[in-house]
């Protein structure tokens, strides 16, 4: 009952404030994209079977194993969220942003999102570098960046920071998908696509979202780019399988971050979307470490870079 009376709220609200939440869409670019770039650095684009087109940012400067980053996801998750990490490390080792099909500079064709497409995006990147990489990930990309890891062994690390699914929801999304993988809920979602997400997408809905995720004040470049992401044509695909809850392992733990065998860090403190009664637990197992970044929401690695960094460090320096 309260998360049909969530749903109703947003499809009210969207009636009144759709038509105030669509600005023109930039035409494409001298690089071919509608979206300005999420970092300062070379856009490619890599080819997914089943899919299409997704896009990740290199910079192939500096020395090291490479490093690969991965966004949260949400009705507007892009690269931009990992920009502080990305300019901490671009230029000292490789480095490599990955955007989640349906996200960021991606294709976002109207078709199945699923954990295992996304999983499959960065299998993709990793063939694509041919070597062993350190890959860091955020929220719901926990997930997918544990899927992938089982599946190809040239991921050599896991970074994972606030991740999903170490706990019980706090809400309705995540467990949306336990009785029939979320159809029914994304059938009513997706009757009132447009308009839901006309709702999601509004500065004041962005702002109140991230706000849960920070401490501090929300930086306002970082409203900006939520808002230009969640303008491109079909931004709202791959959104409303996340809202359903289909994007979610229905235990991850169990399924997922149990089964690791490579050396995994978990970086947490606070989430307003997710919890992490599961941790202790998992920092029992082999090669797992947890650290804790006090003062944080979801969102370390803009209001704590130098903790988060230190981190990181020291994770990889202990590794053989």
């Amino acid at each position: 009952m309260k998360k049909r009376f969530v749903v109703l709220a947003l499809l009210a609200a969207g009636t009144l404030t759709l038509s105030a939440c669509a600005p023109a869409v930039q035409a494409p670019g001298p690089d071919g994209y509608r979206l300005r770039p999420a970092v300062n650095a070379e856009r490619r684009a890599l080819t997914v079977p089943g899919f299409g087109q997704v896009t990740y940012y290199a910079s192939a400067a500096g020395t090291g194993r490479p490093l690969v980053l991965t966004h949260s996801v949400n009705a507007a998750a892009s690269g931009y969220e990992m920009k502080p990490l990305w300019e901490s490390y671009a230029g000292q080792r490789p480095v490599y942003l990955l955007e989640w099909p349906g996200f960021g500079s991606s294709d976002r064709p109207d078709l199945t999102y699923t954990p295992e497409l996304m999983a499959s995006a960065l299998v993709a990147l990793v063939a694509q570098l041919n070597t062993e990489v350190d890959v860091v990930s955020l929220s719901l990309g926990s997930e997918f960046a544990a899927r992938a890891a089982l599946a190809e062994p040239r991921i050599r690390s896991l970074a994972l920071i606030s991740p999903s699914g170490f706990g019980q929801p706090r809400n309705g999304t995540q467990d949306a998908a336990a009785d029939d993988g979320g159809l029914k809920l994304y059938n009513t979602l997706n009757s009132f696509g447009d308009v839901l997400y006309g709702t999601l997408r509004t500065r004041p809905s962005l702002w109140y979202f991230l706000s849960r995720s920070f401490r501090g004040e929300v930086p306002g470049d970082v409203i900006d780019y939520a808002a230009d992401t969640s303008a491109q044509p079909g931004a709202k695909y791959a959104p409303l399988y996340f809202v359903s809850g289909r994007l979610f392992n229905p235990d991850a733990y169990t399924n997922l971050y149990a089964k690791l065998t490579v050396p995994t860090l978990v970086l947490f403190d606070q989430d307003a979307f997710v919890s992490f009664d599961r941790l202790p637990q998992f920092d029992a197992l082999p090669n797992t470490t947890v650290v804790r970044i006090p003062g944080t929401d979801g969102l370390p690695q803009w209001e704590k870079l130098p903790e988060v960094r230190a981190a990181l460090d020291a994770f990889w320096s202990a590794q053989p």
